[in-house]
């Protein structure tokens, strides 16, 4: 299978619903690396790196996040896989 790389950004009600804390507990739990972090203008943005079919169900999950999130919106951008992160982080 193939190795990809998404950077998403979530829109809706998403800072202050443990989004972030969610999101890095789903990609660890899928093997994915990469990192999500708070954005000034109320989104949360992820660059998420593994497997396809796990990138795939990692965008699943963030369509709607945890239970406590309302997610209006999420614009995806595929690119090309880097192998650049060692874990998935919350940086921000």
């Amino acid at each position: 299978m193939a190795q990809k790389q998404i950077q998403l950004v979530a829109r809706g009600r998403v800072q202050g619903v443990y989004y972030r804390a969610s999101a890095q507990r789903e990609a660890k739990r899928l093997g994915l690396t990469g990192w999500v972090k708070n954005r000034t203008d109320g989104a949360v943005e992820m660059v998420v790196e593994g497997e396809e079919d796990q990138v795939k169900d990692f965008l699943a999950w963030a369509q709607h996040g945890p239970a406590t999130a309302r997610v209006e919106k999420v614009e995806t951008r595929w690119r090309s896989y880097t192998g650049e992160f060692a874990d998935f982080r919350i940086i921000g």
